[in-house]
């Protein structure tokens, strides 16, 4: 048997001299698992000794592990809780195995069934996670049980790396994983290889009436594990891309983007009928962008809305899921990012009653959860909130939302005309993206109205000058703005296993954010990666933002030749904090790292 080496004990586990010189082949028992918990001085005599008087009465068919962990044990070294995980990490050590925790984004689910079959599988309590050219990693639960290496050595002609793993994990992703794999085989079978290669090919295939069988068995069961398998990972979007042999699936999970899982082309192809169909869209048309939605619910029973969008690719049509979780998408303005004194001014700026307050910054900056949040507080049974968007991200009850439509004329200027004649207290629009639009926007305010609206700008003074470009009047600018918000998003830094960053030295932050003060307590962290954020160092994100509420001596710099330096220094001479000061703030108190904020901020400039 190849195996692989011993990896440093686990917590808990014994010294070298005190482990069972040859510990017994076969399946673990309790009582074993009991003997050396007590020999480590994980579990007292005496907790062991009430857990065996209790398992003696009667035999069960769940693992010892899981048995072990549903007694609510504590550790006698640190009084921690004795869970499953902590358990299993344990018995790596004890056995000097690796120990694994199953990362499913890691796993190459389409060459699982090639190692084994899934009775093999569950009867060797095993589950094949990981395959190289000479090697295959291997996760089990029952590590005194393995003589069967010797085999799949034989058949694969590779090394075999075996690691510990937790048996329900085990149980659940052989599940899974092989369900999944004979629903990508079959569908593969039914749709055949008829596929678009190329973009000539994808246009002729969409004049024909052809229809895939996009309602095939396999099929729904591979867009239904899709979606479960996204909200588990918290994904955000869902990416179907044909490539020229493969389609690679694809998440986007706090802003990163990972490959997940590659299917047959001719498989894809089915997929993105399926889910074109879910959300009624044409089915049959393949050579220009499509949009719609679905309406699903998470594994924990909560509505979720997806936003579909496809486009004519060079080896067939991709679709784009962005995924709008309620729990996501409105959220209070602490868990937002804000600052308690940006909070404040936030507050007072939304609860005026009248003028435009705009948004900006960059595609997936975070502008749509802002307005969403915010619009949510103020619709109130008083007040009146309509939307007008392209398209509507999410479906609120509590506003009168309404899609853009133009193939019927219904831009955001005609939009916003005919929401003028509803009796609206609030407006909000997409984006300002015409003169028109913005000319509407400014006739709104001007007759009583809080507008808002988004642009795309680098900064908040930026958003001036963009509606100066449009051909806004810079009077009419100044007498209806109120407030800017740019903002960007960061990845936070796990709280798991984040570690304090010496090299980043207080000087290093105040040479970044010159003239800006760091004020309190400062202390850098770094990532460093866990089994909770699966190796990366982060997990979520958190917005960053420069608010600009325009007052009386801010109006009187809006004039037809905008002096943007002037603007600039008179906003931060009123307390405005830009982008990257506002990130690195966030640095010095161990929420995310400089990297992160460089990477995603402008130069203040003046």
């Amino acid at each position: 048997m190849s195996a692989s080496s011993a990896s440093a004990p686990a917590p808990g586990a014994p010294p070298a001299s005190r482990r069972t010189a040859v510990p017994p082949k076969g399946p673990l028992e309790w009582r074993l698992l009991l003997q050396w918990l007590t020999e480590d001085g994980v579990v007292s005599v005496r907790d062991a000794e009430k857990v065996a008087r209790r398992f003696a009465a009667g035999d069960s068919a769940q693992h010892p592990l899981v048995r072990l962990a549903g007694m609510g044990l504590t550790r006698a070294d640190n009084g921690n809780l004795l869970e499953l995980e902590p358990l299993t990490e344990w018995l790596a050590g004890r056995v000097g195995m690796p120990y694994l925790r199953i990362d499913p984004l890691k796993v190459d689910v389409a060459r699982v069934a090639e190692i084994m079959s899934i009775n093999y599988a569950e009867r060797r309590k095993a589950l094949p996670v990981q395959l190289t050219l000479t090697e295959i990693t291997i996760a089990t639960s029952e590590p005194l049980d393995v003589d069967w290496v010797e085999e799949i050595l034989s058949h694969t002609k590779k090394k075999v790396k075996l690691v510990v793993s937790s048996p329900l994990d085990l149980q659940r992703y052989r599940t899974e994983f092989y369900t999944l794999a004979k629903s990508v085989k079959d569908a593969n079978k039914k749709t055949g290889d008829s596929v678009a290669h190329n973009f000539e090919q994808l246009v002729e295939l969409g004049k024909s009436n052809r229809q895939l069988d996009a309602n095939d068995q396999g099929i729904i069961q591979v867009v239904d594990w899709l979606w479960q398998y996204a909200f588990d990972q918290r994904a955000s979007d869902i990416h179907l891309e044909p490539r020229r042999e493969m389609g690679a699936i694809r998440f986007r999970i706090d802003g990163v983007l990972h490959t997940v899982y590659q299917v047959p082309l001719a498989v894809m192809q089915a997929m993105t009928a399926r889910i074109k169909l879910l959300g009624r869209m044409d089915v049959v048309e393949k050579r220009r962008p499509l949009d719609g939605r679905i309406k699903t619910r998470n594994p924990g029973g909560d509505e979720v809305e997806m936003r579909l969008s496809t486009m004519p690719t060079a080896f067939g049509e991709k679709l784009v899921m962005r995924i709008f979780d309620p729990d996501n998408t409105v959220k209070s303005f602490e868990a937002l990012g804000f600052a308690p004194s940006e909070t404040q001014i936030w507050e007072q700026l939304v609860a005026r009653p009248h003028g435009i307050i705009l948004v900006t910054g960059p595609t997936g900056s975070g502008k749509t959860t802002t307005l969403y949040s915010t619009l949510k507080r103020v619709a109130t049974d008083e007040v009146n909130v309509c939307t007008i968007e392209d398209p509507i991200e999410m479906i609120e009850p509590s506003f009168n939302q309404t899609q853009v439509q133009p193939a019927i004329d219904l831009g955001f200027a005609e939009g916003l005309r005919a929401l003028m004649r509803q009796d609206p207290d609030v407006i909000m629009v997409g984006e300002i993206r015409d003169l028109e639009t913005a000319e509407m926007a400014i006739q709104a305010s001007l007759t009583g109205h809080l507008v808002f609206s988004t642009l795309h700008t680098n900064d908040a003074a930026s958003a001036i000058t963009r509606l100066t470009d449009l051909g806004v009047p810079s009077y009419l600018i100044s007498a209806t703005v109120i407030g800017v918000l740019a903002q960007r998003l960061v990845r936070t830094l796990c709280p798991h296993c984040k570690k304090p960053d010496d090299a980043v030295r207080p000087e290093m932050l105040a040479e970044a954010i010159k003239p800006w003060r760091l004020n309190g307590h400062i202390q850098p962290y770094k990532p460093v990666g866990c089994l909770e954020c699966r190796m990366t160092g982060f997990k979520g994100r958190v917005g960053l933002y420069e608010l600009l509420p325009i007052s009386e001596a801010l109006r009187t710099a809006i004039h037809p030749h905008i002096d943007m330096p002037r603007l600039r220094q008179m906003a931060a001479k009123e307390g405005l904090r830009p982008l990257r000061p506002a990130g690195v703030m966030k640095v010095a108190e161990g929420v995310t790292t400089l990297e992160e904020v460089l990477r995603n901020t402008p130069q203040w400039e003046t």
